[in-house]
């Protein structure tokens, strides 16, 4: 029965919470209509518009008498978009009418549009003085989110602030807060670090389905952080996780896969999955994509779709599929025509990053003026770059340039030390030439047994020519203990290779009989 004024007898209007009911119950006719197929949102019959203009009048209505449920009903409303054109603005406008009434939906909601509509730092620092309001209140996500403001300083100031409200979250099961605070203990930021504790927390959220936390987890089981370490464990994790689409983990069980560690081996899963990843743009899986499409690899092989996807992570910055990109350029395989241009520009950009291999590359395309203008000092500044980060094959090649003075001041002594930087790390070349300039004394002090003992490095790994100076050394005695069974058995290894000094020493020895009768005994005292 509607209510009268008890002076005039005039029907009175019904108060803001009356308003609100019967808005939302004209809402929700129209409601049941969309979801029993009969209309449709985005083209609704007249009859319904009608009403839903009805209820989004009595919501206003309501909102403007102070009615709090009213306010946050058409923050939601104007948030979504859903019933009214959607705009922000009038989100905000409402949500903070409701907030300021001390609802905590409302206030959590205001935090979140000042953080992304405004300037940084006027709108984070109410941003954040909103989401503590709702936070306090005990709001679960809000909480979460003010973690996040301390552990960025947005808004507030950086600090320890943050692990207080990940565990108030994450001690309400909030999966986000779980995940939050079992990154801060596994980091050990703002709180003693505990890696057993952290995979507690990630289990949680990982429980919960979220799948960030069911890769964090993986990976804890995959290092054995925490945990007994369990490829097995790792591999279901990671499953879980990728079935939800998580590109991270569809690119980590990948790798499970090529290798078989708690899943069967197979490359053709691997690619699946890489290919999965690779999709969402997760770059170390467009480069391994790259590599099983070149070599075949669980898929056909094709050198086209091979460049297709080393040149999506390139394009992300990918010093290794830039390098191979650029590889593909120069060997012009899958990109049409070779262009030493296009190989020594990708080159570049991995050079820059500080890839040592593609700084040696780079040195060579100077040198050889091959897709650059050839510039012997260009060359040695690359070479120097990759050498300095251990690169041998620019070692050896800085050495051979300060030997001749190529694009860089003459200089024995400083090639002998890049040469020996290079040998002791086996290259072969480096090991002989080092071997050569102990046998002239150029750059190093003159010793026959340091020339012997690099020539054997070498020609352990197969050189021929230091096969040979090491089967002369052995015949005079030169730097090692004299041994016509030795000479001869590094000779032979020379001449079977094709030397032809090599083949004539030796015919020399097996003539007077020297070396040759007692090779097998002798070789078998060693």
């Amino acid at each position: 029965m509607q209510q009268a004024c008890p002076l005039c007898r005039a029907p009175l209007s019904p108060g803001p919470e009356k308003v609100y009911e019967e808005a939302t119950r004209r809402y929700m006719v129209v409601h049941q209509m969309v979801e029993r197929g009969y209309a449709s949102w985005s083209a609704l019959p007249p009859s319904a518009q009608q009403g839903i203009d009805a209820a989004v009048a009595g919501w206003r209505a309501a909102a403007d008498e102070g009615f709090v449920l009213a306010q946050h009903l058409l923050g939601n409303v104007y948030l979504a978009g859903q019933c009214v054109k959607q705009n922000s603005d009038e989100a905000c406008h409402w949500y903070k009418k409701a907030a300021e009434q001390g609802n905590a939906d409302s206030q959590y909601h205001l935090g979140t549009l000042l953080q992304t509509a405004r300037g940084a730092a006027q709108g984070n620092s109410e941003a954040a003085h909103w989401m503590r309001k709702s936070a306090e209140q005990g709001h679960a996500v809000a909480q979460k989110n003010l973690g996040l403001f301390y552990e960025e300083g947005l808004g507030v100031p950086q600090n320890e602030e943050a692990a207080h409200w990940f565990k108030k979250a994450a001690e309400q099961g909030n999966a986000s807060g779980q995940l939050s605070m079992g990154w801060l203990l596994e980091t050990g930021r703002g709180i003693p670090q505990s890696h057993t504790e952290a995979v507690k927390m990630y289990k949680k959220a990982a429980n919960q389905g979220d799948a960030e936390a069911q890769s964090l987890l993986a990976q804890m089981y995959t290092n054995g952080s925490g945990v007994v370490q369990s490829d097995v464990k790792a591999a279901q994790w990671y499953k879980k996780a990728a079935d939800q689409g998580h590109a991270q983990a569809q690119f980590n069980l990948a790798v499970l896969c090529v290798h078989g560690r708690g899943v069967a081996q197979s490359i053709v899963e691997a690619a699946l999955w890489y290919k999965k990843a690779a999709d969402q743009g997760c770059v170390d899986a467009q480069r391994e994509l790259g590599l099983c499409f070149a070599m075949g690899d669980g898929v056909a092989q094709s050198d086209s779709k091979a460049a297709c996807w080393y040149r999506k992570a390139a394009d992300q910055g990918d010093a290794q599929a830039q390098c191979l990109l650029g590889k593909a350029c120069i060997d012009g395989r899958g990109v049409g025509q070779s262009n030493a241009a296009e190989a020594a520009q990708w080159f570049k950009k991995a050079a820059s990053q500080g890839d040592r291999e593609a700084q040696g590359v780079l040195g060579n395309l100077y040198s050889d003026g091959c897709g650059v203008a050839q510039s012997d000092v260009e060359a040695v500044r690359w070479y120097r770059k990759a050498a300095r980060d251990g690169c041998a094959v620019s070692q050896a090649n800085l050495a051979n340039r300060l030997m001749t003075g190529r694009g860089v001041a003459q200089s024995a002594a400083k090639a002998a030390e890049w040469f020996e930087k290079a040998a002791d790390q086996g290259h072969v070349g480096a090991q002989f030439n080092l071997g050569t300039l102990f046998v002239q004394g150029q750059g190093v002090a003159q010793s026959d047994v340091e020339a012997a003992t690099w020539f054997r490095k070498a020609a352990d790994q197969g050189h021929q020519v230091a096969q040979r100076n090491l089967g002369i050394f052995y015949a005079s005695g030169r730097g090692v203990a004299k041994s016509e069974v030795q000479a001869a058995r590094w000779l032979r290894k020379a001449a079977d290779q094709g030397c032809a000094q090599a083949q004539f020493l030796l015919r020399g020895l097996k003539d007077s009989g020297r070396g040759v009768a007692q090779n097998s005994a002798e070789a078998a005292k060693r």
